[in-house]
């Protein structure tokens, strides 16, 4: 099963986690249900991680703890 996202029209926005320096900047997509697209925000048209929900939702806390 081929399963792809069109994200050509997607709005990112920066991680609340994205610490606003130029080097430290991740954005995410909302309203994929299921899936939060990651990518870095110094390279919008390089490549997009798609990560699951339950995952991300595990990693953002240990994120915050940093």
């Amino acid at each position: 099963m081929n399963r792809s996202l069109d994200l050509s029209n997607v709005s990112w926005r920066k991680s609340s986690f994205s610490d606003g320096g130029p080097n430290n900047c991740l954005e995410v997509a909302d309203d994929f249900p299921g899936i939060v697209p990651v990518r870095d925000s110094k390279n919008p048209a390089g490549p997009v991680l798609l990560i699951t929900a339950t995952a991300w939702a595990e990693f953002v806390p240990f994120a915050a703890r940093r």
